[in-house]
């Protein structure tokens, strides 16, 4: 396998074979170049790919591979991870599908930790048909910061908004009981590191959204902004990271002060999510940031309501993948200037 150097390997885990994830992976490299940026490995199988890419008239050219080292440059690479056929029902909740999913995610994570891939981008899976005894986990990010080195942490990314969380997938109930000194300064301390080695800033500007309206008045509404959130800002404030809030949340998108940040923390899911996919625009992108490998999703789900009708928008899978890439070449630039003064101390010495 000749790789050009330029040209970076794209691990993609098929997701729900009955949502539209197949349908936004073929639709994206669709466009010729596409495969000068990066060359496609999609888990799965090269028949039932054909079959999906027939159902909207695909013009994708796929290239069937048994084995990993059989991986050709510039083709989208179909690795067969099964041989059987599977049916396929467009729309549908199926457990038989949900293990076909994980079975993709899975293989295509170990290809990520052997360096057969570069990156990772995965489509969307359904939380409930992928469960069994085997796997046990919410989704992606959890069984990926198990698997990989590192602490996972949720950051949706468009463009200069980037918005993480310090809780994700948890009941809206369990979220006060959660935050602690300890676990926002480590989601803070990912954030700052993510942002410096794969986005490039040098010295990033993060703020942090309270936990309850208002950030609790005083402690009217809610004590955890001022006896939790308050005191490990200034904690890490004090050791020079540029780091403020909490700012309540209800007015913060709304009167554009995210604009003077490089990132948002919200204190959980939907605090964080709305006002992000509200501006995104349906071009936002889930990154995995805080893990030694690079993963990235788009911003939605399986669509069943649309799946199987060749009308779904592929623009937030694209922009996973051209992020996976950004992200990929910015940690290789950070390596390279990291490692440059330690090279020159030992010249001198």
């Amino acid at each position: 396998m000749m790789k050009k150097a330029e040209n970076i390997i794209v691990g993609i885990s098929i997701g729900d074979l009955n949502g539209i994830g197949s349908e936004v992976v073929l639709k994206t490299f669709e466009d010729s170049r596409m495969l000068e940026l990066c060359t496609p490995v999609i888990f799965a199988n090269v028949k039932i790919m054909s079959f999906v890419k027939k159902s909207f008239e695909s013009t994708s050219m796929l290239h069937g591979i048994d084995k990993l080292d059989q991986i050709v440059i510039g083709k989208i690479n179909v690795f067969n991870l099964w041989k059987e056929g599977v049916d396929l029902n467009p729309g549908t909740n199926d457990e038989k599908i949900g293990q076909y999913a994980i079975k993709s995610f899975v293989a295509a994570t170990n290809a990520l930790k052997e360096g057969v891939v570069d990156v990772l981008v995965t489509a969307p899976i359904n939380k409930y048909n992928i469960q069994s005894e085997t796997f046990k986990f919410p989704g992606h990010t959890d069984y990926l910061d198990q698997e990989l080195e590192g602490n996972a942490l949720m950051l949706m990314v468009q463009d200069n908004l980037r918005v993480g969380l310090l809780t994700d997938h948890i009941p809206v109930s369990e979220v006060a009981s959660k935050l602690t000194e300890e676990l926002i300064i480590k989601k803070i301390e990912t954030v700052r590191q993510s942002l410096i080695q794969d986005f490039s800033i040098n010295k990033p500007k993060i703020a942090v959204l309270g936990l309850n309206p208002h950030c609790g008045d005083g402690g009217v509404i809610g004590k955890e902004d001022d006896l939790v959130i308050k005191p490990a800002l200034k904690k890490l404030f004090e050791k020079g990271t540029l780091v403020f809030g909490p700012f309540a949340a209800d007015g913060f998108f709304g009167s554009s002060q995210y604009e003077k940040y490089d990132a948002i923390i919200a204190a959980y899911h939907d605090q964080g999510l709305i006002p992000f996919k509200t501006l995104s625009f349906g071009k936002g992108v889930n990154y995995t940031a805080g893990l030694n490998k690079i993963r990235t999703s788009p911003d939605h789900g399986t669509a069943y309501d649309i799946a199987g009708k060749g009308v779904a928008d592929y623009n937030s899978f694209k922009e996973a993948v051209y992020l996976a890439i950004d992200i990929y070449n910015s940690r290789n630039q950070y390596k390279e200037i990291s490692e440059k003064p330690l090279k020159t101390k030992e010249k001198q010495l």
